[in-house]
């Protein structure tokens, strides 16, 4: 299997293409040799993270949840803080993992994914 990087440049798009683009190509989808059982796909490289076009609505419609487990332990961050706090790197980082099968290779993808500002 040859492994070629795709990149995706992500100046001026919005969050949901660039996300949805690169979860294609991670899941293999792109290729003739598609097998759902197995990791068929390529490493992505998603460059100008930092250009990405987002609008401040948009932002506060986004909110991400992290469960820790125990009683009470819901933990909802909005778009805005994820933004400010890890950047907009985050931001297209969660919405891909979103956008892949929540199966057992879903961590493998993500291994296969870098993301530059």
């Amino acid at each position: 299997m040859e492994k070629h990087m795709k990149t995706i440049d992500a100046s001026g798009r919005t969050l949901g293409r660039v996300a949805s683009e690169a979860a294609m190509s991670l899941m293999g989808k792109t290729k003739a040799t598609f097998e759902r059982n197995v990791y068929s796909g390529f490493p992505v490289k998603i460059t100008n993270a930092s250009k990405l076009r987002i609008t401040a609505k948009k932002l506060a419609e986004i909110y991400h949840t992290k469960y820790s487990g125990y009683p009470g332990g819901l933990r909802i961050t909005k778009g805005t803080e994820t933004a400010e706090k890890k950047g907009l790197k985050e931001l297209i980082r969660l919405a891909t993992y979103q956008m892949l099968p929540g199966n057992k290779i879903r961590r493998e993808m993500m291994k296969n994914l870098t993301i530059e500002d």
